[in-house]
């Protein structure tokens, strides 16, 4: 299937067809809900803290910039930058975990996974068109979605999935430009979010040789630390530019951007994009740092087991009565699996969409 065609025929317009992916994302009911999503904070910490929607425009800003320069096509790295979050469940990864957990403790294998329910989401549980549902992207945009990560072969994955979008090849290049722009958005912004919070500071950080290169350009600056916002500011931004500049150091000569290269590179190929070596074991480093020192601190580690219990109990309060589910999913029971529909309708959430229900339920959590 080439690269721009969509599964189902439209009119023709003004846009081109990634840019008019990117439009019908950007018009979705899910695209707004991320507003509300946990990134790292729950939305309830305060205005300040990324949220998914916030997240997913830096991670757009980022693949924009990134392949513009490198020749590629900008609109679809942005089109699929903007959409690959739109699985996510409310209370970032904690939620889909346990949403997995319920699906399978109730004998339901595939569980949930977020990346896939992300291409669901786009392919099939939005509804804006009489004549199909999804918003009927474009092959490359729906195949950046998918293979999200590596390997793109996965058990929960039905047969017709591989016919459609063949996982033993890579997807766009485009699309590994945004899977790099996603990591990069996400490791500055949560030191940033968590330098704010108070969670961690700079000197936690200090173990990453790439964290004391980085503070060295800011300080060369003239800014001192005592100076906490326009430091933090200095900060995201010179690391934001050293990773972004030392991916297109390293990738500008390995890139093929004569035209559009979905399903077609050989899944055990080596990607062309991504970092030198040295700086690739820093990046894994810092990550780890990350998680021992941020995302598993104590105050992150309450609001989680919050929203953990939260999706447990709309899980189990929704199969025991699922008359309290909305007009629109209680339709879909008589064709569609319970759990599935109780999943999708969960998933979709937001934050505080999902803890208002639940106080609703069982009282204030």
């Amino acid at each position: 299937m080439e690269a721009h065609y969509r599964f189902y025929e439209i009119d023709k317009d003004f846009r081109n067809p990634y840019a008019r992916d990117r439009d019908r994302v950007i018009h979705s009911g899910s695209f707004r809900k991320l507003e509300y999503k946990t990134q790292v904070f729950l939305n309830q910490e305060g205005d300040f803290f990324r949220t998914r929607l916030t997240h997913s425009i830096e991670v757009s800003q980022i693949a924009r910039s990134i392949t513009s320069h490198l020749g590629l096509n900008e609109s679809l790295a942005e089109a699929i930058a903007l959409s690959h979050d739109l699985g996510h469940t409310p209370f970032g990864h904690i939620g889909g975990d346990t949403l997995d957990e319920c699906l399978k403790r109730d004998g339901f294998g595939n569980g949930f996974e977020h990346n896939f329910q992300s291409f669901r989401v786009v392919s099939s549980l939005e509804k804006r068109y009489n004549g199909f549902n999804g918003l009927n992207l474009t092959f490359a945009t729906l195949e950046g979605i998918l293979k999200h990560s590596y390997p793109y072969k996965k058990s929960f994955l039905p047969p017709v999935i591989d016919e459609q979008f063949n996982l033993d090849t890579h997807p766009s290049i485009e699309a590994m430009v945004v899977d790099r722009a996603d990591e990069i958005a996400y490791i500055t912004h949560d030191i940033d979010d968590g330098v704010n919070s108070g969670l961690i500071s700079f000197d936690d950080l200090q173990e990453s040789e790439l964290i004391k290169e980085i503070l060295e350009k800011v300080k060369n600056e003239g800014v001192e630390e005592c100076d906490d916002e326009m430091f933090r500011y200095r900060f995201v931004s010179h690391l934001i530019n050293h990773l972004v500049y030392s991916l297109i150091e390293y990738s500008k000569d390995r890139v093929d951007n004569s035209k559009i290269l979905c399903a077609t590179v050989d899944s055990k190929t080596e990607l062309p994009i991504g970092f030198e070596p040295k700086l690739e074991t820093e990046i894994k480093k810092l990550k780890k740092i990350l998680f021992s020192k941020l995302y598993q601190h104590k105050d992150i580690m309450v609001k989680m087991f919050a929203g953990k219990q939260a999706i447990r109990g709309l899980y189990s309060g929704l199969n025991e009565e699922p008359k309290m589910l909305p007009a629109f999913y209680r339709a879909q029971l008589s064709s569609r699996n319970k759990h599935r529909v109780i999943a999708d309708y969960i998933a979709s959430m937001s934050d505080r969409h999902a803890l208002s229900f639940y106080n609703e339920m069982y009282g204030k959590l």
